[in-house]
């Protein structure tokens, strides 16, 4: 036996005794349906949105708190996701390992660092994976999709990530180390696989070898890229046989970005996987909820929120925090997510259409991060928009199938409902102009159209 082949073998039992351990330790790792979720996810032609195992459709409300294996010890992690499961959040975004945004890194909260050799990819250290395992058993237990990054590359393939370990492990090693996560985290049915991290790689095959060991697998799980921004894994991939899931990420106006991909109709769902995070960039809530809601009225089946303080909690970050994680939990920006996830629960938004040709919204729409979007329910029963600012839109409500509209004003930040003076309309053009600003003092609203005789309401 070669020296190549002994250390194969060599490889591949650590991996597998790492596996069979976990499941030992641990029992049956499937995921329950504390969220109504029954995992696993999948993805069915035709469908913009992927549904569950009783075929019903998941919208994505997620948080982005990055460093929460690598960071946080086991109790502040089981407080975090408690927290964002009382919001209604039921999607995180978690890398498995660390290179610079933990306080610690690569080693976790309890010293524990996730290779014999820093950064070899071939000698897993139990005691780090065995707490992967539990933040992973939690955020199970709790209903959570996680978005699940192996590696994650880091900004230009630098220090931020492992992309430079990455290249010196090689093909091989990657290919190994993939099997071993996908064979370890197999028996979670609520992971997505998050390959890349913030860079589209110079040598693609360093990624497609770390995808295709975990594709190997796990079969069933999703998978989907986070490259550098403005890079639509479809675009810098094509439809690789692990990419299921496509995604936007753009710092620019988010309507632009996500309304390209649902035009382009590449038979494949996708969904807002970052932009700007509360407390960075200037963003505030009124950002915030305009990338939301830009996003889902465009054609995304759900969006990733980020907050400064939050995606690396007590580890180094590119903005100074303002505030501790903790005391960030409840900021402006997640309060307006979870009024945001009330209403979407509140309608079929499975059924809703992007006004991409501005058929219903034909004037007063504005541009770039003001731009007001509208989506409308296939059969023409239902629509709603999104204003940005209170300059007033017009809205074509022959759009809409039925003959008397009810119109209603939505505030984004309580979730407070009223009725639009002179609701019902006529199926006719309209202008409709909301009162100067939200509660929170901002400008943005909500314009729901639905049919005075809600029966009506498509089914």
């Amino acid at each position: 036996m070669n020296e190549r082949s002994v250390m194969t073998v060599r490889i591949a039992s650590v991996f597998m005794a790492g596996a069979l351990l976990a499941v030992m330790a641990t029992g049956s790792l499937a995921c329950g349906s504390s969220s109504g979720t029954v995992f696993p996810l999948r993805i069915e032609s035709g469908k913009s949105y992927p549904v569950d195992g009783d075929d019903h459709p998941f919208f994505m409300q997620g948080d982005s708190p990055w460093s929460l294996i690598g960071d946080l010890t086991e109790e502040d992690a089981y407080l975090y996701l408690e927290d964002r499961k009382a919001r209604g959040f039921n999607t995180v975004l978690v890398n498995l390992l660390e290179h610079r945004f933990s306080r610690n890194a690569p080693a976790d909260a309890y010293g524990e660092k996730p290779f014999a050799e820093n950064g070899d990819f071939v000698a897993p250290n139990e005691a780090y994976f065995a707490h992967a395992d539990r933040v992973l058993q939690k955020a199970c237990d709790l209903g959570f999709l996680v978005l699940l990054a192996p590696a994650y590359l880091g900004y230009g393939g630098g220090p931020d990530g492992w992309y430079q370990e990455m290249s010196a492990a090689g093909v091989g090693k990657l290919s190994d180390y993939g099997h071993f996560v996908g064979r370890r985290y197999r028996h979670f049915d609520n992971i997505m696989w998050v390959n890349g991290g913030d860079y589209n790689p110079a040598d693609k095959d360093l990624v497609r070898a770390l995808a295709k060991g975990i594709m190997e697998e796990d079969p069933q799980a999703l998978g989907t890229f986070h490259g550098g921004s403005d890079t639509a894994p479809v675009d810098f991939w094509g439809h690789e046989p692990w990419l299921e899931v496509n995604n936007v990420f753009t710092y620019g106006p988010v309507y632009t970005a996500a309304i390209r991909e649902h035009n382009l109709n590449r038979g494949m769902p996708f969904f807002l996987m970052e932009t700007a995070y509360e407390f960075e960039y200037g963003a505030d809530e009124y950002r915030i909820r305009i990338q939301a809601y830009q996003a889902i009225l465009s054609g995304a089946f759900g969006h990733l929120y980020g907050n400064n303080p939050i995606w690396h909690f007590g580890g180094p970050g590119l903005f100074r925090p303002t505030m501790g994680w903790k005391e960030a939990l409840d900021s402006p920006g997640a309060t307006s997510m979870e009024v945001l996830f009330a209403f979407i629960s509140s309608i079929k938004w499975w059924l809703l259409e992007p006004d991409s040709k501005n058929r219903l919204l034909v004037d007063g729409m504005g541009k770039d991060m003001g731009r007001a979007v509208a989506a409308t329910a296939r059969d023409g029963s239902y629509a709603v928009v999104y204003m940005p600012n209170n300059d007033g839109v017009t809205i074509d409500l022959a759009q809409l199938s039925t003959t008397s509209i009810r119109a209603l004003w939505r505030d984004p930040t309580s979730g407070e409902v009223t009725d639009v003076i002179g609701s019902p309309f006529k199926p006719e053009r309209t202008g409709f102009k909301p009162q100067e600003l939200n509660s929170r003092g901002y400008r943005d609203w909500i314009l729901e159209l639905i049919p005075q005789d809600p029966v009506a309401q498509s089914q």
